[in-house]
């Protein structure tokens, strides 16, 4: 590598090109790089500023976006307005968190469906995508501005349970920010890679990584051999971490105090303050043994003993998920090497002391918890840079393979640098009654809408079982051997049937050529978003008046004429906005309909219900 300038006034380096390490996490995220002249690697912070970036984002009445420091500011005076751990909200849809949107000071649409959940600040909606994607713009924007050089290419780190959908929908928000994902890796790995444990390629070695961040905990064991990192077993929960330690403490404040429960309910703001107070109480009692302060002169406080009693059921929920990932992996406690510590939360003693006697072994938590993540990452990208060859990287996929859906989408099933050979599957359904084919058309490339991809393959899946739209489960699955060549076979579950095309990706594409998909992904990233969110909205819109208009059919009996007429107009104005290009006004016009129809289809329901009770048949 040649000469690095260093700029005098801010003593930040100056290159080309660098590709970072970035940890987004749910509480606080980071972005991290290895530095060209130590070679060792850091978090990046101005002068005496704090390298975590907390993961907050703030709307104000103008739609202008604040994050990190001044957007957590906000949470006790605008929590309406206030977005935070979005991650948890990554790749769900409303069904999968609907227990939970209480937890959660904003507006999460109810929408029961199956599509991405939105959250709706002013009279805008976005996607967790959407929000995650600000999270990494704004660590973009640091990097670029600590370092003096643009930043386009980063490794994102994600939870090792982390499902498909979850990981596209991180690499999504990457490209909505301006970065070319390289690499989504496991937060697991990237900790192990900072502890450099896998550097001595001879040794094999058998670790568990015990994550305890703010909003989730996972448990992951790892076995490293020859520079390759495996993930035995993972388990954990995404409902458990430091934020539960914090509610702990205000539950038990308020148990105390009638008044303050009173003013607790009624005022978000001294909500948040009791929230933050808490965590403040949480990290003093990690060096002493009492925390008081006074709120709205209501003095609470609280000791150690208490607090460790407190959170003593949080810290058996993870040793019970370390115990069953122990038994996922086939391994004793004894075959675990050592142990990392990664997370804010394991700072807390009580932790610490439950992790050791359980694995009663080493511990590794030497580097800090809160950066171990994002200092892997960097590790991760300074290897893809290849100025570290240490590490074996196994072959990868050089583009996204997918499948065109409704609105000639892309849905990206194997992302760009996945490991091969490689398998996944996903299930799809018909959109039609009676429908008995589905067109599969498989695609090449980082575009969001397939007309902008390389079309590899194509076949007609026939012989789908005569059913209602819906109700038919088609599985495609896509397999890539060592060879790079990919199998596509589609399989009708219910009925057996099944059919298989053999396709060669890699075929006829130059270095050149996928370098200028890459490039265009990046160059219209943001259009190309755009258009997804479009197309899905009127995609979404479309499925709902149907719907809408078969139950009104089936269901006349039980409505009366003003429910009939304000159906009628809320139909009207949502196929009136689907003949426009406004994302945010198609999604409001669902809401509206929503709302009207949700009190007769809740009555539709129980109905039938009561039919089925007393012997009637619904079909």
């Amino acid at each position: 590598m040649g000469k690095i300038a260093i700029n005098i006034a801010t003593g930040s380096l100056q290159q080309a090109e660098m590709i970072v390490g970035i940890d987004l996490g749910t509480t606080n995220s980071l972005v991290a790089i290895v530095h060209p002249e130590t070679k060792k690697p850091v978090c990046l912070k101005e002068h005496n500023a704090n390298s975590i970036v907390p993961s907050v984002i703030y709307f104000d009445e103008f739609d202008n976006i604040t994050v990190g420091e001044m957007a957590h500011d906000q949470l006790e005076l605008n929590p309406a307005n206030t977005i935070f751990s979005a991650k948890r909200l990554m790749g769900k849809s409303y069904n999968d968190i609907k227990s939970k949107a209480a937890y959660y000071a904003y507006k999460i649409i109810d929408d029961d469906t199956e599509s991405l959940v939105k959250i709706q600040v002013n009279n805008k909606f976005y996607s967790p995508i959407d929000l995650s994607s600000l999270i990494l713009k704004e660590l973009k924007n640091r990097a670029e501005h600590i370092l003096k050089t643009p930043v386009t290419k980063a490794v994102i780190t994600v939870p090792a349970y982390f499902n498909d959908a979850q990981r596209q929908a991180t690499r999504d928000a990457g490209k909505l920010a301006g970065l070319d994902v390289l690499r989504i890796i496991n937060e697991p790995t990237a900790a192990s890679l900072a502890y450099g444990l896998g550097i001595d390629t001879t040794k094999e070695k058998t670790i568990a990584v015990y994550d305890l961040g703010g909003g989730t905990f996972d448990i992951s064991i790892l076995k490293i051999t020859n520079g390759i990192f495996e993930v035995l077993s993972t388990n954990g929960d995404t409902y458990l971490g430091g934020d539960d330690f914090d509610k702990a403490i205000v539950d038990y404040w308020l148990k105390a105090n009638e008044e303050l429960q009173e003013l607790y309910y009624s005022n978000q703001s001294i909500a948040q303050t009791l929230r933050l107070q808490a965590e403040a109480a949480k990290k003093q009692l990690s060096t002493s043994n009492n925390f008081s302060t006074t709120i709205n002169e209501f003095q609470i406080s609280i000791d150690l003993d208490t607090f460790n009693e407190l959170i003593h059921p949080f810290i058996n929920k993870t040793i019970d998920c370390c115990k069953k990932a122990l038994k996922d992996s086939d391994l004793k406690i004894s075959d675990i090497e050592t142990v990392v510590l990664v997370g804010g939360s394991t700072r807390v003693p009580a932790v610490k002391k439950a992790v050791h006697s359980f694995f009663n072994t080493e511990i590794n938590d030497s580097i800090n918890p809160d950066e171990v993540v994002a200092l892997g990452a960097a590790i991760q990208a300074d290897i893809l840079a290849g100025n570290n060859k240490d590490f074996l990287l196994l072959d990868v996929t050089p583009l996204s393979l997918g499948l065109e859906t409704m609105g000639g989408l892309m849905d990206v099933l194997i992302p760009r640098n996945s490991k091969i050979p490689n398998k996944v599957s996903r299930q799809y359904t018909t959109q039609k009654d009676g429908q008995s084919s589905m067109r599969i058309s498989v695609f090449q490339g980082e575009r969001d809408l397939v007309k902008d991809n390389r079309k590899l393959a194509e076949f007609n899946f026939t012989g789908i079982p005569g059913m209602p739209a819906g109700l038919p489960k088609v599985e495609v699955s896509f397999l890539i051997n060592a060879d790079g060549i990919l199998t596509v076979s589609a399989k009708e579950l219910r009925s057996g049937i099944e059919q298989s095309v053999e396709v060669k990706p890699q075929y006829g594409l130059t270095d050149a050529e996928v370098e200028k998909m890459l490039l265009e992904s990046i160059t219209y990233a943001k259009d190309d978003m755009a258009t997804r969110a479009l197309v899905e909205a009127k995609t979404e819109g479309e499925q709902i008046i149907s719907v809408t208009e078969k139950f009104i059919q089936k269901n006349t009996a039980i409505l009366n004429k003003e429910e009939i007429l304000a159906t009628a107009n809320a139909l009207q104005a949502l196929q009136l906005s689907l003949t426009m290009t406004d994302k945010n006004l198609i999604q409001s016009k669902i809401e509206e309909l929503n709302e009207i129809t949700r009190p007769f289809a809740e009555r539709a329901m129980d109905a039938a219900v009561s039919n089925a009770l007393s012997g009637k048949s619904i079909l």
